[in-house]
């Protein structure tokens, strides 16, 4: 694992998506948590934000920003991928004013500047990013940041991790036998943003401890909330019980499977991939726990971690 900030171009598998890729991305990861989102807007509202401009920055197919944007006059979604830009602009969707959601190629490190129109400077009221800045060049991504937000806007990042929810029978015992199976094979393939990721942000780069630290922003107004499977404050929509062929498809969407995947060619799509002996090891301990054959399904939680900051005024 490279200890050094990831840059714009170390993630390749997100962005090399197809609009068909980006739009099965979209329904095999469910939606996040309304509570989350209500968190966030009082968060913002609370401590000054406005409400004119959100700028959802690795919007992927567009389902954070679909959500947020109803409470905005204007809103924008940006996406360093084609193909999941294309799957955004297919869904569509309005801000509080009906209007239509721009959605526009741009790295985060960018953050629009080279678009036409671009994104102008202290234009943003709120940025966000979902499962994305794990893979941002949190340097050039701080900075460019602190020149689109107004003065008083808040930036606010999330992300995290699936993990068996404890309602789930034998989920101890499920979680033990995959994180064992992740260990083993799939850590080789994971990428500094992956570990980033699973570590709930720990050590995401902020604006006071980046190499060049960005003093536009208010280090005593940075918030961090953390979210437990089980727990009242599920970051997705709640427990999410699905069957084992989707569970298997949701899996099979991350970018390290991919890159085993495209590792071990010749076993996908056989009982030789990583996740379909996953998925048997899952059927193995359900019907350990006394799940008949036939009725198997997979409770899903999500492991997570908010942060918010912002710029001063």
């Amino acid at each position: 694992m490279s200890e050094s900030t990831p840059t714009a171009s170390s993630e390749q598998t997100f962005k090399s998506y197809s609009e068909k890729q980006g739009s099965t991305y979209a329904q095999l990861r469910p939606g996040y948590h309304g509570d989350l989102y209500k968190l966030i807007l009082e968060h913002h509202g609370a401590t000054g934000g406005g409400f004119g401009s959100i700028l959802d920055v690795g919007c992927g197919p567009g389902v954070s920003v679909g959500v947020l944007a109803k409470h905005f006059t204007h809103a924008i979604g940006l996406d360093a991928s084609e193909g999941m830009i294309s799957a955004a602009r297919s869904a569509g969707g309005v801000s509080a004013s009906s209007e239509p959601i721009r959605f526009d190629i741009s790295t985060a490190e960018d953050l629009g500047r080279q678009l036409s129109p671009p994104v102008e400077e202290g234009s943003v009221d709120l940025i966000t990013a979902s499962a994305a800045a794990h893979w941002f060049d949190m340097d050039r991504f701080w900075a460019r940041a602190a020149l689109v937000l107004k003065p008083g806007g808040t930036v606010a990042l999330w992300g995290g991790h699936g993990r068996m929810h404890p309602s789930m029978p034998n989920a101890a015992a499920i979680q033990a036998a995959f994180d064992d199976m992740e260990d083993r094979e799939l850590k080789p393939y994971f990428e500094h943003g992956n570990f980033l990721s699973y570590n709930l942000y720990k050590d995401l780069p902020l604006p006071w401890t980046v190499a060049e630290p960005v003093d536009a922003f208010d280090r005593d107004s940075f918030f961090r909330k953390e979210y437990i499977p089980g727990s009242a404050d599920l970051m997705r929509n709640g427990a999410n019980k699905v069957t084992l062929g989707m569970a298997e498809a949701a899996l099979g969407t991350a970018s390290y499977v991919q890159r085993w995947r495209e590792a071990h060619p010749d076993a996908v799509g056989t009982e030789q991939d990583v996740i379909r002996r996953m998925r048997r090891k899952l059927e193995e301990l359900l019907h350990e726990a006394g799940v008949k054959e036939g009725e198997e399904t997979v409770t899903m939680g999500f492991a997570g971690v908010l942060l918010m900051v912002k710029k001063r005024v």
